[in-house]
């Protein structure tokens, strides 16, 4: 094992060689440097993955790289571009971009789905860039590049896709198979819940970020709204502890009015039976998917960890959450920090969800695989609600494995143990979920630039 001044040299170095130059000017970073394999689309910068980059360049003092991010990425959701025969929202931001040249002149060749597979526009996107705009105002004090023009028209662009009326009762955000970090048919279409937090965290962003007056005011006035009612959504019908198992468990179904209690009507016996004896009686969490007569009763780690940045959760749940992850450490850390989400998906579950994935199978990728990046959220969250024990733990078992499997995209087993089958070596948002992880441990104040305090309007607001 690396010596820790080593180590953290290792993946400085290692992230400085990930940048990409657009112009001359830093813009980003590619999502891996493996020499041995085909490069693919890993030589693109994708505008999630370069999340946790930002965040080791901002805490570093370097927020040139960010700032331009910001502004190349902002161009590009103004672009024009088709989907076949088909042009989605204008507020779309790219899923990924690269720097190509045609005699002599460089330009930026942005992916909105249509070079992905099986074509999936990246609803997370525009979220992500919205948080990471607001942690580079909270580094720099830079209001003036959130106040510019074009940037305010751009939040307000965003706005307009995900607040748009549609055939919809609910505040949450209907969204299909792999338009998130999940990007891969995982039976999460939907609501899945880490659409749900990242929503709500780009909305407190957007609360923030956004110019009062005219046109701004009525954005402001509709953000608010769908705050309050997508908080009291989500704390309400999404939580499971096992007060709440019981009382899905007795539920009746196939009622009507106002005075059902079984809203969405769930069936007690589609509760899996690995629940029953898994979910501890000190601690919750929020489910992974919510819809008419079904219950994604699966943990999913990201969605949960932002939810408590955000503060989405309140303080009691997010506390919650932090003992189920404690008490069912071996599950969802095991040999790697973090589990994407648990239980894998098996036998004719596995065939029928996934479409018989080979990428996705039990316990590898995205079906149960554990993810390095997840660090940073993990220790952010654990930082926020004050469980530092468990941070410097997690910390300690990626900086024993990390470097000594060469920093890998993801590992696969039921604990970690192994390296992905198909998993990247010297993935970018491997090295910078470290570096993150490690300075916010260092340096509790950087947790502001991607924490939210609790909004005492939001959380009085009731439907």
């Amino acid at each position: 094992m690396l010596a820790e001044q080593e180590l953290v040299a290792e993946a400085r170095k290692l992230l400085e060689a990930a940048i990409i130059y657009y112009r001359g000017k830093p813009v980003g970073t590619v999502a891996a440097q493996d020499a041995e394999t085909e490069a693919l689309n890993y030589d693109q910068c994708f505008v999630r993955d370069f999340v946790s980059s930002a965040l080791v360049f901002l805490m570093e003092g370097k927020p040139d790289i960010v700032r331009n991010f910001l502004v190349e990425v902002l161009a590009l959701q103004r672009c024009d571009r088709h989907l076949d025969c088909f042009k989605p929202g204008q507020g779309l931001m790219p899923a990924s971009f690269k720097v190509a040249s045609k005699n002599g002149e460089e330009y930026l060749v942005a992916d909105f789905g249509e070079q992905a597979i099986a074509r999936v526009a990246p609803i997370d996107s525009c979220f992500w860039w919205l948080i990471l705009l607001r942690a580079y105002v909270k580094a720099t004090g830079d209001l003036a590049l959130a106040h510019q023009p074009d940037v305010q028209q751009g939040i307000r662009l965003i706005l307009d896709l995900c607040l748009e009326a549609q055939f919809d009762l609910f505040p949450t955000l209907l969204v299909p198979d792999g338009s998130f970090m999940i990007d891969r048919r995982m039976g999460v279409y939907g609501y899945p819940l880490e659409i749900q937090a990242l929503f709500y965290a780009a909305l407190r962003t957007a609360q923030e970020l956004l110019l009062s007056g005219d046109p701004g005011d009525a954005y402001l006035q509709a953000v608010e709204t769908r705050l309050g009612h997508l908080s009291y959504h989500i704390r309400n019908y999404y939580w499971l502890d096992f007060q709440r198992l019981n009382e899905i468990y007795r539920y009746q179904s196939e009622e009507f009015g106002e005075t059902a209690i079984n809203k969405f009507n769930l069936y007690p016996d589609a509760i899996p039976p690995w629940l029953t004896d898994w979910l501890p009686d000190r601690g919750g969490y929020l489910a992974g998917n919510l819809g008419s007569g079904w219950m994604d009763f699966r943990f999913f780690s990201l969605g949960n960890l932002l939810a408590i940045l955000a503060a989405l959760t309140d303080d009691q749940q997010s506390q919650r959450i932090m003992d189920l992850i404690e008490q069912r450490w071996q599950d969802l850390v095991g040999q790697m920090p973090l589990k994407i989400c648990f239980p894998a998906l098996e036998g004719q579950d596995w065939q029928t969800i996934t479409g018989c994935d080979p990428k996705n199978i039990p316990w590898s990728y995205h079906n149960g695989g554990n993810w390095p990046v997840l660090l940073w959220l993990l220790v952010a969250a654990e930082q926020k609600t004050g469980r530092t024990e468990l941070a410097h733990k997690a910390l300690q078992i990626a900086a024993h494995r990390l470097p000594l499997d060469q920093w890998p995209e993801y590992y696969d087993g039921r604990t970690g143990r192994l390296v992905g089958k198909a998993a990247r070596t010297y993935q970018t948002w491997t090295i910078a979920g470290f570096l993150v992880a490690r300075t916010l441990l260092e340096n509790p104040n950087h947790l502001a630039l991607l924490s939210f305090d609790a909004d005492p309007d939001v959380v009085a607001c009731t439907i």
